[in-house]
Order: structure tokens, then C-alpha cells, then sequence
């Protein structure tokens, strides 16, 4: 399966699964390099599709990409988003972290933060690269894995 058929079959798959509970949405696909990105809009019935901390939109996400993979679609990373569940989740952990950078600058202490999903992980680290006085790295293991942030010696 190619690129383009990944995208169409990622967005069918979606719609078909969403037409199950009665929700009958146009969802929005696209690429962004080796991720399709699938967006559904805002409905009646999004808090369920969202689950509790987008525990539901997660296991939505795995289901498709778990069939893509055992398709041998050329693209099978997938990112599922629900009424930008995960944007407005995501531009909230970047004030955090914000706000964390500020802290350990200001206070030349080390941070632990807390426990978190790679997806948020890898927007706290994006959001610290722009420090060039911080160093943060993921330590721990499984749901304990967390990131670290330090003050670089000057």
C-alpha cells in the first residue's frame, strides 16, 4: 500500500469506525513527512470519543495504526485528533513547560517533572530546545518515564 492509499485507507478506516456509533463526519487527513495526521471534527458524541485523558482517542489511534502496519501501508504512524483534543492538550503542556524553564533558570535547581505519554514528552523537549541554558532528558521507565530539566554550568 502506498503513501496516498496509507492516507485514503486511514481515513476510511476512521470514518467507518465513527459511522458505527452513529457519527457520520467528513475526517480530514493528510501527511506531514511519515505521520498521517487525521483530524474529526467537533460532534455530540466527542467526550466519548476522547475517553477519559484521551485514554479513548489513544487506543482509536493504536487500533488504526496497528492495521495499517499489518496491511504493510507505507506510512504507519498515525496521529488522531478529536475537536483538537490533543492541539489545545499540547499548546497547555508548552505553557508548562514554559513556565518550568522560567523556574529552573530563575532557581538553578534541577526538576523532575511528572510522569508523561511520550506524544508529551516530546512536546515538553520541543519547547526546551529553545533554551540554550536548560538541558532536559526522559529517565525512568514505562508509565514512570519522566523528564528531567537542568541549568547547563555557564
Amino acid at each position: 500500500m502506498d503513501r496516498e492509499e496509507s492516507i485514503s485507507f486511514a481515513k476510511k478506516y476512521v470514518e467507518d469506525i465513527l459511522s458505527f456509533f452513529g457519527i457520520n463526519v467528513d475526517v480530514y487527513a493528510t501527511a506531514d513527512e511519515d505521520v498521517i495526521e487525521l483530524s474529526v471534527p467537533n460532534t455530540y458524541l466527542s467526550n466519548l470519543l476522547i475517553g477519559r485523558n484521551g485514554d479513548t482517542l489513544r487506543s482509536l489511534q493504536f487500533l488504526v495504526r496497528s492495521t495499517l502496519i499489518q496491511k504493510n501501508a507505507e506510512l504507519q504512524r498515525i496521529n488522531l485528533d478529536v475537536a483538537d483534543y490533543k492541539k489545545r492538550h499540547n499548546d497547555r503542556i508548552a505553557e508548562q513547560a514554559e513556565q518550568w524553564a522560567k523556574q529552573v533558570i530563575e532557581t538553578g535547581e534541577s526538576m523532575d517533572l511528572r510522569p508523561m505519554n511520550p506524544a508529551e514528552r516530546r512536546v515538553v523537549h520541543k519547547v526546551l530546545a529553545d533554551y540554550s541554558q536548560l538541558s532536559s532528558e526522559s529517565e525512568g521507565e514505562g508509565r514512570d518515564r519522566h523528564i528531567v530539566l537542568k541549568k547547563i554550568a555557564e
